[in-house]
């Protein structure tokens, strides 16, 4: 089964078993929500740890989480730092609109403009306005790609394939 990373759990919250998480999904209020089902690696293990939200609240630029059965700071204290997850069954087929995608299908894809290989997108950053493509190169910096339609002129998931168009002055290697 395949994992999706929608938060990281940066620290515990009080003595009563909370965490603070900051968000790292395009869907905070769906992943987040009292009943749904978290799961964070644990590295020592080597597995999954499975956590049913019970208690759901925000504070400034955290989301504060109680998981059902942890409820004291020395139950949570082995989870940081985290990363939350959601499983892939989990994720409903319906929630995005067309042109929308979610990270994790995204993320490894080759990008190309005018027929010829740039890169493949290594992550995805959210510093605003619109989501910005970070494309890994060889031998070159790597490329930001702001996700807006004048650059992002197609996305192929079956073939793997991002088409674009990179404005004059965003490559300064060229």
């Amino acid at each position: 089964m395949e994992y999706y990373n929608v938060g990281n759990l940066v620290n515990t919250q009080g003595i009563k078993g909370e965490v603070r998480v900051i968000s790292i999904t395009d869907f905070p209020e769906d992943r987040f929500k009292k009943g749904n089902t978290l799961f964070v690696d644990d590295e020592k293990t080597h597995s999954m740890t499975k956590l049913e939200i019970d208690g759901v609240r925000k504070q400034k630029n955290f989301i504060i989480l109680h998981f059902k059965g942890y409820d004291s700071i020395n139950d949570v204290l082995k989870f940081k730092p985290g990363v939350l997850k959601v499983s892939e069954d989990s994720i409903p087929d319906d929630e995005l609109d067309e042109g929308e995608y979610y990270y994790h299908q995204i993320i490894g894809l080759s990008v190309v403009e005018d027929g010829k290989q740039l890169g493949t997108v290594k992550e995805i950053l959210s510093p605003g306005a619109n989501d910005v493509w970070v494309v890994k190169r060889d031998h070159k910096q790597d490329l930001l790609l702001p996700k807006i339609d004048s650059v992002i002129k197609g996305v192929d998931l079956e073939t793997g394939i991002i088409d674009v168009e990179v404005p004059e002055g965003l490559d300064d290697e060229d």
